[in-house]
């Protein structure tokens, strides 16, 4: 009789404790339904946020999604270690591969310098363009160096963020990464940007924009004179490791006759004169 007992005892603690498992499986797996609906509503509502309102196909692309475009782009500058300089229209300013202008800067006081142009750059074109204290010093340059007998043309200003783009990517796909990242800024990191930076050559001088610009007497006359006007030779020989730019001879950047003179007498970069470098 005890064993009867004893055993009903057993199958009714089994069926108890089987009642209790289905229960908790049952009560589980209901909070798992929940919470993967839970979590596919604010899926939906990204998604939806980035739809384009002007396609009846709610299509999306990364144009379409400025939120989105702009974390990846903030993240990037974190990584990348970039300054985001405060004062872009000072000009005194140091733009380089570490110090980039603000997104979408774009000069308020750009004009047509009164001096002779490479044919590449024609009525209208913004390499034309200068900021205006740039532009006065830059005409004034030109005169001096007519006076001593030397024929320059101005060939390349200022450059819109969009445009420096497109020559970066150029440049990459036609002379590889290593290439363009010696000689080409990425967009908002270029001088040209800043309507205080213009490339000049001979007018004699089939190839512009070349190294040999500094064998011509046009070449050597700036590298001597032009700090006298405001500007300086950017990118210098031997202070490619500062600069991070290979030698430019061509690269006239105003700084303001008193800092370039400076420069010019130590014979260092902008880098150097601020203590921004390595």
């Amino acid at each position: 009789m005890k064993k009867i007992a004893i055993l009903f005892i057993l199958m009714v603690f089994v069926t108890l404790i089987s009642c209790q498992q289905e229960s908790y499986s049952t009560e589980k797996q209901d909070k798992r339904n929940y919470q993967a609906e839970h979590k596919k509503e604010p899926n939906t509502a990204l998604v939806n946020a980035g739809v384009d309102e002007e396609t009846d196909e709610g299509e999306t692309s990364e144009q379409d999604t400025p939120n989105q475009s702009d974390q990846e782009n903030d993240t990037a500058e974190q990584e990348d270690g970039l300054k985001v300089i405060d004062n872009p229209t000072s000009v005194e300013l140091v733009v380089n591969k570490q110090r980039k202008l603000p997104d979408g800067y774009e000069p308020g006081d750009l004009v047509d310098a009164n001096v002779p142009y490479h044919p590449s750059a024609g009525e209208g074109n913004p390499k034309r363009l200068l900021r205006q204290v740039a532009a006065d010093a830059l005409e004034e340059l030109f005169q001096a160096a007519e006076a001593d007998g030397l024929d320059l043309i101005a060939v390349s200003g200022y450059r819109s963020a969009q445009r420096q783009k497109q020559l970066y990517e150029n440049s990459v796909a036609k002379n590889g990464q290593e290439h363009a990242d010696k000689f080409s800024a990425k967009p908002g990191t270029s001088e040209h940007q800043t309507g205080l930076a213009m490339d000049v050559a001979s007018a004699a001088l089939v190839a512009v924009l070349e190294q040999s610009f500094i064998e011509t007497d046009e070449g050597k006359w700036l590298e001597d004179n032009a700090h006298k006007y405001g500007f300086i030779i950017r990118y210098p020989e031997g202070k490619e490791e500062i600069t991070g730019y290979g030698y430019e001879p061509w690269h006239l950047r105003y700084v303001g006759e008193e800092m370039a003179t400076e420069i010019y007498q130590a014979q260092t970069t902008l880098e150097e004169y601020f203590g921004l470098y390595p």
